[in-house]
């Protein structure tokens, strides 16, 4: 028995894929460098695996949504540009500045402590300020951006800080059309215009997310982010498939039926009896639940491929396991059940059971939990 199939289950992650993936993005976003976010351990990917194809693969910035993520990045060996943009008062500045990762200002406060940071560490902090457009969460809004440009202008004529970039995220990006996305575009292109008269000269200047690098080129500037679209998950499905957009899903998720058994007519299955057997039929136990991620809201709704014909969830998801009914069929212990993957052997996809979940495939995959092992597959370019 080789090494994957006496695990109870795992999640294969196809680094070949991923790369190819990349290289889709790259020219499509043409002229702009690419971003790869593998923040959420790259979507529940394994973010160092994947931010090393990614960067094989030709992406030039790695971003996280964490500084301790993107210190996890530069302890595993990563170099190049790594950004992150999600800080609370009291964040680990200083260990960011010292490890040359840009950070992502959005307000006084953030910017008065990566000053007093730089004391510290002795160096200049690599800042991006982030401008609300419209999306409404984080950024710095119209009104209170003259007093963060003109306070992060004195940091940088004071040398503590070099500001790296200007940068916003969409609202509506994945659904072409949205009145949003052409006023957000006018306001972001209004602010950098504003810092840039200011004296502000970035590096880079970027607000394409997924779907804005797939579909709104005029969004691409300097540098285009993909996170979903890079791990082959369309960022919408009314945009179209991952086909569509010549993506290839990474992740293939399985499990070994752990049991397999006859009952009689009649019979309900798992907890509250929403499933009664209609006939004598075998189950199959699949040794996965929501303890791993796997929603308990497609509990009798989502696909699972066993023994090449798909099959339903019989009755609610527990923590550690669900049903399959395998109408009679004779299974053998230890056979592959396969919850999702790119579809080659008639798989469902995380899009199917996000349906079922009444979710996003961004959820499906990113909840997959670490009690399941990540199994990545083709590590190096020679392999692919």
């Amino acid at each position: 028995m080789n090494e994957t199939a006496s695990l109870r289950a795992r999640a294969e992650i196809d680094l070949a894929a991923l790369r190819a993936n990349v290289r889709e993005l790259r020219a499509r976003a043409a002229g702009a460098q690419l971003m790869a976010v593998v923040k959420s351990d790259a979507y529940g990917h394994g973010a160092v695996p994947c931010a090393r194809a990614a960067l094989e693969a030709g992406a030039t910035w790695l971003g996280t949504a964490t500084p301790q993520e993107a210190l996890a990045l530069r302890a595993a060996g990563l170099g190049g540009r790594v950004m992150c943009w999600l800080w609370t008062p009291g964040g680990p500045w200083r260990e960011a500045i010292e490890a040359d990762i840009d950070v992502s200002v959005s307000g006084m406060w953030a910017l008065r402590e990566v000053v007093a940071a730089t004391t510290e560490a002795g160096i200049p902090a690599r800042v991006q300020l982030k401008a609300d457009t419209g999306l409404g969460r984080n950024g710095c809004q119209p009104a209170d951006w003259p007093e963060l440009v003109a306070a992060a202008r004195a940091a940088e004529d004071a040398g503590t800080v070099r500001i790296t970039g200007l940068w916003s995220h969409f609202a509506c990006a994945d659904e072409p059309g949205h009145p949003s996305i052409a006023a957000q575009l006018n306001v972001f292109r209004d602010m950098v215009a504003y810092a840039e008269k200011e004296g502000v000269d970035p590096e880079v200047r970027h607000m394409a997310n997924s779907p804005a690098t797939l579909t709104i080129p005029e969004a691409h500037f300097d540098l285009v982010r993909t996170g979903i679209a890079m791990y082959g998950i369309s960022p919408s499905p009314e945009l179209g498939t991952p086909a569509d957009f010549g993506l290839r899903p990474v992740m293939t998720l399985v499990a070994s039926i752990a049991l397999v058994k006859q009952v009689p007519a009649g019979h309900g299955i798992s907890y509250g009896h929403h499933y009664t057997t209609s006939a004598e039929t075998t189950l199959g136990l699949v040794p996965v639940g929501y303890a791993d991620g796997i929603p308990r809201h497609a509990s009798g709704r989502a696909p699972v491929l066993v023994g090449g014909v798909r099959r339903r969830i019989a009755g609610r998801v527990a923590m550690d396991q669900f049903v399959v009914d395998l109408d009679g069929d004779e299974i053998e212990v230890g056979s592959e059940a396969v919850l999702f993957g790119p579809g080659d052997r008639g798989e469902p996809s995380a899009e199917d059971w996000a349906q079922a979940a009444d979710t996003i495939a961004y959820e499906i995959v990113t909840r997959i939990g670490t009690r399941v092992p990540r199994v990545h597959l083709h590590g190096t370019p020679a392999e692919s």
